[in-house]
């Protein structure tokens, strides 16, 4: 049974920095660092005293420590995991771009008085609720151990559950509007016959390269652009035997001389050679 590091070490990027940045958000509000109307979303202070912030804090607070609020952490543990490990395996960039469109979807349905809401990070928890069920619609899972459906099911049998539990419904209803426009530009719309053109931006590419965290397949930037660092942490040399006719790599500390049979370990942070530096190296 792994240890509650292990379990943090092994969830993907996203849904954990997502998951970890609204615990903190709840946490920081119990121990009044802030005020929830400092980071609330109010078009007003956007526009007419340059609040930027608030477009993004907004979708950080899912509510005060209570039920609901450990429910929506643990779809993003179990839902929001699952989709980053399963149809976008090795897409983190994608899936960033889900999230980023979510959010600008949702932005723009609160410009309008009727949809407003000060917080939208229920309305994006949700989002995250309807494509899991697009994407594993013949899933069978369990509500509370007492009904058991399909996964296509799961959004409305929660918005059922809201309704029952006296929870307001318009987040809700913002967040599969919000999840099926992008599940219908990316998914069902290729499949009719249509152009996709929906395709993550560069920048978000660079933003995932830059972050250095998880994996997109074909991406148009390197996760490390100057190609130098291969990896962290403690390093081999090679002996004689296994790199010869090469030039000594190079290092950030002092180099360390052992037995040359066996190698030799130094600490401190190591560097890949380039093709140009090491040429005649076997493999």
């Amino acid at each position: 049974m792994s240890t509650p590091g292990e379990y943090y070490r092994s969830l993907p990027p996203v849904s954990k920095t997502y998951g970890v940045a609204c615990l903190m958000t709840t946490a920081a509000f119990y121990l009044d660092l802030y005020n929830p109307e400092s980071i609330a979303l109010f078009y007003d202070n956007v526009f007419k005293r340059f609040q930027i912030w608030r477009l993004i804090t907004n979708f950080f607070f899912l509510g005060p420590f209570s039920f609901p609020f450990a429910f929506r952490l643990i779809i993003i543990a179990k839902y929001g995991v699952s989709l980053e490990r399963g149809p976008f395996d090795q897409r983190t960039a994608d899936f960033v771009w889900m999230f980023f469109f979510g959010a600008l979807s949702l932005l723009v349905s609160d410009a309008v008085p009727a949809l407003w809401s000060p917080f939208m990070g229920v309305s994006l928890v949700f989002m995250i609720v309807y494509i899991w069920g697009r994407e594993f619609p013949n899933a069978r899972i369990s509500i509370y151990g007492l009904v058991s459906l399909k996964g296509f099911y799961l959004p409305w049998a929660m918005l059922a559950l809201d309704l029952i539990f006296g929870n307001p419904l318009k987040p809700d209803i913002l967040g599969i509007v919000a999840g099926h426009i992008y599940y219908f530009l990316t998914v069902l719309h290729p499949l009719a016959g249509g152009k996709y053109v929906f395709k993550t931006p560069r920048f978000v590419h660079k933003l995932v390269a830059f972050w250095g965290e998880g994996k997109q397949l074909n991406s148009p930037f390197q996760s490390d652009p100057s190609a130098g660092v291969a990896f962290r942490g403690r390093s081999y040399r090679l002996s004689g035997g296994g790199a010869s006719g090469g030039s000594p790599a190079a290092t950030t500390g002092e180099q360390q001389q052992g037995n040359a049979a066996e190698g030799v370990a130094f600490r401190g942070r190591s560097y890949r050679l380039d093709s140009d530096t090491h040429t005649n190296a076997s493999t």
